[in-house]
């Protein structure tokens, strides 16, 4: 009888080890994006963007790109990088089309999103541009005043869905758009004369805006602007 239960504990143990390898070889394998908490509460930015469409967007369409974008890359491990950065840049060299669409759109909306909500703060909180920001934007627009002109003419002119950006391209700064969720990293895909860093981002989707102002795209990009986030735009300038 000891012997019996000796050999039905080992067995036990046996498939009990079995399981957690398989398990750790499956996380081993898994992606695991997250969707990043907002540094402020849905409501913080309001009036300008109110606290529901916060919530829908945050909660539901960037969090449904992340899973998508997590099975994908659970079902392609081969395709997973060190950061989401690389992965942008990696896009273009998948060589199947619907893995690569799959990547490219909701890698891009996590990409995207995650910047988003990083360079928006409460009206207070805002800061200002730095000197240097400020003297690179009067060196490539001319003014504040103009380079806000021109951003929200990309954005305006962006037809469909899509973002407008503020990048750094070859040391200057220079302003561009993107359809759907495509940004200015992803090399192979975006036009070249449209790739760089950005440092300030908008989402004209209308599920960004359309709640409160309906298909007033002009009014949301003029009330956006209360909510940049200048000290994160600082950082991404500086660094």
């Amino acid at each position: 009888m000891n012997q019996d239960l000796s050999r039905r504990a080992l067995l036990k143990w046996g498939m009990a080890s079995a399981a957690v390898a398989t398990l750790g070889q499956t996380h081993a394998k898994s992606a695991n994006y997250a969707l990043p908490a907002l540094d402020y509460a849905p409501a913080a930015l309001e009036p300008h963007i109110d606290a529901e469409t916060m919530t829908i967007h945050h909660t539901k369409h960037h969090a449904a790109y992340i899973t998508k974008l997590n099975e994908a890359l659970t079902a392609n491990p081969s395709l997973q990088a060190p950061t989401l950065d690389a992965l942008m840049e990696k896009i273009a060299t998948v060589t199947d089309p619907a893995v690569q669409s799959t990547l490219r759109n909701n890698g891009g909306g996590h990409w995207n999103h995650a910047f988003f909500w990083a360079i928006m703060a409460p009206a207070a909180q805002t800061g200002k541009p730095s000197d240097a920001l400020l003297a690179a934007i009067n060196e490539s627009f001319g003014s504040m005043d103009k380079m806000k002109t021109a951003f929200a003419e990309a954005a305006l002119k962006r037809f469909g869905s899509g973002w407008a950006w503020l990048i750094v391209q070859n040391g200057k700064l220079k302003i561009t758009s993107t359809p759907n969720q495509d940004n200015p990293l992803m090399k192979g895909l975006v036009a070249a004369p449209d790739l760089g860093t950005p440092i300030l981002g908008i989402d004209v989707w209308e599920h960004a805006y359309y709640l409160n102002y309906q298909n007033r795209r002009a009014d949301y990009i003029t009330a956006w602007w209360n909510v940049v986030n200048w000290n994160a735009v600082n950082k991404h300038f500086s660094a």
